[in-house]
């Protein structure tokens, strides 16, 4: 399964890409907004949306995205470890 994960602090990174990995997902994970964000974003399985740490454009272009490909987003206020756990635990577990 392919997730990607939107928002989140930036140290925390890596840490979100490896609990991805011991779901056995591939993550791809966007702190900020890099150019040509809509196309690095691909066609996910899962789209994740860290809401308190994302700008609005973000969230824009990730409610785009899944509405064109119908792509389940789930929005999660928090950005901490156990947030991202929970919402593994409903989609890949």
């Amino acid at each position: 399964m392919s997730i990607v994960v939107v928002g989140g602090n930036d140290r925390m990174a890596t840490r979100y890409k490896d609990i991805c990995e011991s779901y056995n997902c591939k993550a791809k994970i966007f702190t900020q907004m890099p150019s040509d964000f809509e196309n690095k974003l691909g066609t996910p399985d899962l789209m994740v949306v860290f809401t308190n740490t994302c700008s609005h454009k973000m969230v824009k272009r990730v409610n785009s995205k899944s509405q064109k490909y119908d792509i389940p987003v789930a929005r999660i206020h928090s950005a901490s470890v156990s947030a991202l756990k929970n919402i593994l635990d409903q989609y890949c577990g």
